[in-house]
C-alpha cells in the first residue's frame, strides 16, 4: 500500500512538490519561532535564577508583608540553616550557591547637594552573589554582569544610574546620557531634612573622611530607621551606577555589603537576613530540593516559621512573559496546521476526482472500500512524513545560520544586549511533537476525500469522464 501511494504521488510531481513546500515553509516557521521560544525562555530563566537563586528560604510571610517591616519577617541564626542546607545529605549534591541576603528600604541621601532619594537596599555578601550570577546551565551565550563591590572593602556600594542621576552623582562617576536637573528644580532643601537626621549624616561624613581620602568615586549616605525605630546613617563610597533594565528599579536600586547593612538596621548584634538564596546545579532538581527543605521545616526548624519560595513566585514576570510566547506559539501553530490541513485536503480531493476512474477499475478488481480509504490516507501519511523530515532539515539548518550571524537584541529587563539564537538543537521533544502533528494533521487531512472516494458507486465511476 506505501509503495502504491508513492508511486501516485510520483505520478504529479508538481502537485505533490507544491504540497511538500507548503508543509515545509509551514514547519520552518513553527520550528523556528519554537527554537526562539525556548531561548528566550532559557535566557529568563538564566537571569531570574542569576539573581534570586532557585529557591529562597525565608521567615513565613515575608513574601506578603516584610518589605514592609524586614526587622519583624527577618531570619535569625541563619548561618546555622546555611550550614545545615549545605551538609544535608539530599541537598548537598545538588546545591551550587547557598547565600544570605538582607533587603530594606532607606533614604540615601547627597546631603552636600541637598538632595535624598528612596531606594531598596541590598545588603549582600558578595563573592556568594557573584558566583549566584554566573549560572549558564544552557551554556548561553550571554557574560553575567557582577557585583563592582570589593569583598575586601566594608563601605563600598553601588547604585541604579537613576539613583546616581537623581542624587547629581553623575559627573563624579563619570556617566555618560545622564542628564542634569536645572538649578533648584529637583533638589530638596537641606533645611527641610530634620536637624538631628542632618547632624547625624554630617557626623558620619566626619567620622568617615579620614578613612576614605584615598578613596576615588563617589559618596552619599543611607539612612535608615534601626531595630528600635532610631535613625542610623552609614557613608558609602559609590564606585558604579548600573543600569537593571528597568527606570523604575533604576531609580531605587542599591547594593551594600552584606555586614553593613546588618550593622545600620540592626545594630553591632545584629545578626540577621531577610532570606537564604539557594541555587541548585540544574533546574531538573527542583522540586526535589524544595520538597527536601519544606520536609526541614516541618521535621528541624520548628524554632522559627519558615517558609520555602521558588523563583517563580519571587519573579512573576517569569511566568507572564513565558505565557505569552506560549500562546503566541500556540497560536502559530494552529494556523500552519489549518494551512497544512487546508493544502493537503485540496490535493487529496483533487487526486481523488482526478483517479475516479482508476477508483472504479480497482473496485472492480476486488479492492475493497477500506483499501480505497488506505491508499489516499497513505498519501497523506507520506506527504506528512516527507514534509515534517524536509521541514526539519531546512530549520536546523536556517537556524544554524541564524545562530552564527551574530545579530542581538535588548530584552525586557535587560541592560546588556543578547545574542538573537534559535535553538533547535538538543530540543527532541520539541521536534519530535511539532513533527508528529504535522504528519498527524497530514494524515487526517486526507481522511475525508479518501472517505469520499471510497463511497464512490463502480459503475459511476466506470463511465465518469
Amino acid at each position: 500500500m506505501i509503495a502504491l501511494a508513492l508511486r501516485n504521488l510520483w505520478r504529479n510531481q508538481r502537485r505533490s512538490a507544491t504540497t511538500l513546500l507548503a508543509m515545509m515553509i509551514g514547519m520552518l516557521s513553527i520550528l523556528l519561532f519554537g527554537g526562539y521560544s525556548r531561548t528566550v525562555y532559557y535566557g529568563l530563566e538564566t537571569d531570574f535564577v542569576g539573581r534570586s537563586g532557585h529557591l529562597q528560604l525565608q521567615r513565613k510571610d515575608y513574601f506578603w508583608f516584610g518589605s514592609g517591616d524586614p526587622q519583624g519577617y527577618s531570619l535569625q541564626n541563619y548561618t546555622e540553616l546555611v550550614t545545615e542546607i549545605q551538609q544535608d545529605p539530599v541537598l548537598a549534591p545538588l546545591l551550587r550557591v547557598v547565600t544570605p541576603v538582607l533587603q530594606f528600604g532607606g533614604i540615601a541621601g547627597n546631603f552636600d547637594a541637598g538632595l535624598s532619594k528612596l531606594v531598596i537596599v541590598q545588603g549582600v555578601d558578595v563573592e556568594g552573589q557573584n558566583q549566584l550570577r554566573q549560572w549558564n546551565d544552557y551554556q548561553l551565550a550571554i557574560t553575567p554582569e557582577l557585583l563592582s563591590i570589593d569583598p575586601a572593602a566594608p563601605d563600598q556600594a553601588e547604585i541604579g544610574i537613576g539613583v546616581a542621576r537623581m542624587l547629581q552623582l553623575c559627573t563624579q562617576l563619570a556617566l555618560k546620557d545622564c542628564p542634569q536637573a536645572e538649578a533648584g528644580s529637583a533638589a530638596i532643601d537641606a533645611g527641610t531634612l530634620s536637624a538631628d537626621i542632618t547632624a547625624l549624616a554630617a557626623t558620619t561624613a566626619q567620622q568617615s573622611s579620614q578613612t576614605s581620602r584615598d578613596q576615588t568615586g563617589a559618596r552619599l549616605e543611607l539612612l535608615a530607621a534601626s531595630t528600635g525605630g532610631a535613625p542610623n546613617v552609614s557613608r558609602l563610597q559609590i564606585n558604579r551606577a548600573v543600569t537593571t533594565g528597568a527606570k523604575e528599579l533604576d531609580e531605587v536600586y542599591l547594593a551594600m555589603q552584606l555586614k553593613q547593612a546588618q550593622t545600620l538596621l540592626y545594630g553591632e548584634a545584629g545578626q540577621r537576613v531577610t532570606a537564604l538564596q539557594i541555587q541548585l546545579q540544574h533546574s531538573a532538581d527542583l522540586e526535589l530540593a524544595r520538597t527536601r527543605l519544606q520536609h526541614l521545616i516541618d521535621s528541624r526548624w520548628q524554632q522559627q516559621p519558615l517558609e520555602v519560595h521558588d523563583f517563580q513566585t519571587l519573579n512573576p514576570a517569569f511566568g507572564q512573559i513565558t505565557g505569552m510566547f506560549s500562546a503566541i506559539f500556540g497560536f502559530i501553530t494552529i494556523l500552519i496546521s489549518a494551512i497544512v490541513l487546508f493544502t493537503v485536503g485540496n490535493t487529496m480531493s483533487m487526486a481523488v476526482l482526478e483517479r475516479t476512474v482508476e477508483i472504479g477499475t480497482l473496485r472492480t478488481l476486488g479492492l475493497r472500500r477500506s483499501g480505497i480509504r488506505r491508499l489516499f490516507v497513505s498519501e497523506g501519511l507520506l506527504l506528512g512524513l516527507t514534509g515534517a523530515v524536509l521541514g526539519t532539515l531546512l530549520a536546523l539548518l536556517l537556524a544554524s545560520l541564524i545562530n552564527q550571524a551574530g545579530f542581538a537584541w535588548l530584552p525586557p529587563g535587560s541592560s546588556n544586549p543578547v545574542p538573537i539564537t534559535i535553538r533547535l538543537w538538543g530540543e527532541h521533544q520539541m521536534l519530535l511533537s511539532i513533527s508528529l502533528t504535522v504528519v498527524l494533521v497530514a494524515t487526517l487531512s486526507a481522511w475525508w476525500p479518501a472517505r469520499r472516494a471510497a463511497q464512490q458507486d463502480v459503475v459511476d465511476a466506470l463511465r465518469y469522464v
